[in-house]
């Protein structure tokens, strides 16, 4: 049973981040708009253990393997909130997977970059320190709405994975 999670979550999760990097990627390519910088990511989770929680990322100087930071940090999220399916709905939605709870996964986990990593990033509360902070909440609000999805996405394939 703790297999079947464990697998399910990370299945899910993988699938879901990806399905999201590859709609990032088209966007970039298509429409020329730009894809999250997660090195970034990575600087400010590497200035935690310095006691920096919050400050200007894009002003502090760059950290040895903040790439790789970013990047594992993106994914190891993305696979935390898809083990919130399985451990709110059971198991049970792993081997039926609906569309509804995977987009209130995906739409509810705005609340991470908005009231966390955004503040701590020193983009203030919900973007609010930026140019456009409506513009940025709604790329946030897209970008969640496509992992909810992929969330979705990633529930069938885990199903076919590990349902009996």
């Amino acid at each position: 049973m703790t297999m079947q999670f464990a697998g399910s979550a990370l299945v899910i999760g993988i699938l879901a981040t990806a399905i999201l990097d590859l709609v990032m990627a088209g966007r970039q390519y298509f429409l020329g708009l730009a894809a999250p910088d997660y090195a970034l990511v990575g600087r400010w989770i590497a200035g935690m253990p310095r006691g920096y929680f919050v400050q200007a990322v894009s002003k502090a100087p760059p950290v040895a393997g903040e790439g790789i930071i970013g990047w594992t940090a993106h994914y190891v999220i993305g696979a935390s909130f898809a083990s919130l399916l399985p451990a709110i709905f059971g198991l049970d939605w792993v081997r039926h997977p609906a569309l509804l709870p995977a987009l209130a996964i995906g739409l509810g986990g705005v609340i991470a970059p908005f009231f966390v990593m955004q503040p701590g990033m020193g983009l203030g509360i919900a973007a609010g320190r930026t140019p456009n902070p409506w513009a940025a909440r709604r790329r946030s609000l897209l970008a969640h709405l496509v992992f909810g999805l992929g969330l979705y996405a990633g529930g069938w394939a885990a199903r076919l994975l590990f349902s009996p």
